[in-house]
């Protein structure tokens, strides 16, 4: 069933509204004024996972959209959970209540950040790839997964010593060569993603009801998202820490403006190329999408 003309605008501009808010977001984490640490974990997580959620719901369906909500959060939260008891795959970490209220060992609020970059990060895989007008099948199935999880951990690579090592969301127990973070944690990271993309896959795999092909604008949407998460790591070039000189628990110093400034680089040329190579698909028709001048999306319902 398709919904009315006026439905599917409005689901529209929600999307963008989304997307506004969780640029706010970004400006917040630099000056957060009167607004709590935890009120900006919020405005980071929460538009990002409701974003996933509308929009994955015009891409595929509603119902496959919380098969992949569900993955993400399962997933994602076996993993933290094994890793902060175990060390494995990250490394030896916990984390600490900046983040808010947990299940088990892990703050709710990082299951829900699983599930809003993890969505985007799969848009722009489709896009680069050029498999974003056909459902998936072939090849695919397992190369879609591979690349999304790059995607997912160029993300992760950017903003963990921000969160980590400056703002101590989660402290690393023994600390690491990157800003003080271990480089077991991106590989732990892109095994984990990929299980969760390998598993959507699986799910999607022949299944031609599950699939619509998006115009162009709509498209762009995800990779704007995407996008603003990486300008927004620029912000932090502005920042000003309330330490500068940072000590790991391995006993390396920091210093928290040659962090910032790693992220801002770091974002440029890793999340900015990802969502430069998507943005390049749809202006050039690569991913099949049409025109990027704005009309209504439809919105497939159960």
């Amino acid at each position: 069933m398709r919904d009315s003309s006026g439905n599917r605008t409005a689901v529209f501009l929600a999307l963008w509204l989304l997307v506004i808010v969780y640029g706010v977001s970004r400006v917040l984490q630099v000056y957060p004024g009167p607004v709590p640490r935890l009120g900006v974990v919020v405005l980071h997580v929460v538009p990002a996972a409701l974003f996933a959620l509308v929009h994955g719901s015009v891409a595929y369906r509603l119902r496959t959209m919380l098969v992949f909500m569900l993955i993400c959060l399962v997933v994602g939260n076996i993993f933290e959970n094994v890793g902060v008891r175990t060390g494995f795959p990250y490394g030896p970490y916990y984390f600490t209540s900046l983040m808010g209220p947990k299940v088990l060992e892990v703050p709710i609020f990082l299951g829900l950040a699983y599930v809003g970059m993890a969505y985007v990060s799969w848009t722009l895989a489709r896009l680069i790839l050029g498999v974003a007008q056909r459902p998936l099948s072939g090849p695919s199935v397992v190369i879609l997964p591979l690349t999304a999880a790059i995607i997912m951990v160029a993300w992760d690579v950017c903003m963990d010593p921000v969160w980590s090592t400056i703002l101590h969301a989660w402290v690393w127990l023994r600390g690491g060569s990157y800003f003080g973070v271990p480089l077991s944690n991106f590989l732990g990271w892109y095994l984990g993603v990929y299980v969760i993309y390998q598993l959507f896959a699986l799910y999607l795999s022949g299944r031609q009801d599950n699939f619509e092909v998006l115009p162009a604008h709509f498209s762009g949407l995800a990779v704007l998202f995407y996008g603003v998460s990486a300008a927004g790591n620029l912000l932090l070039l502005l920042a000003r820490p309330e330490v500068e000189n940072i000590v790991d628990r391995g006993g390396n110093s920091w210093r928290a403006s040659e962090i910032l400034a790693a992220t801002a680089l770091t974002s440029v040329f890793s999340m900015g190329a990802f969502a430069l190579a998507a943005w390049a698909r749809l202006t050039n028709r690569g991913g099949g999408q049409g025109s990027l001048t704005p009309s209504a999306p439809e919105v497939a319902t159960e």
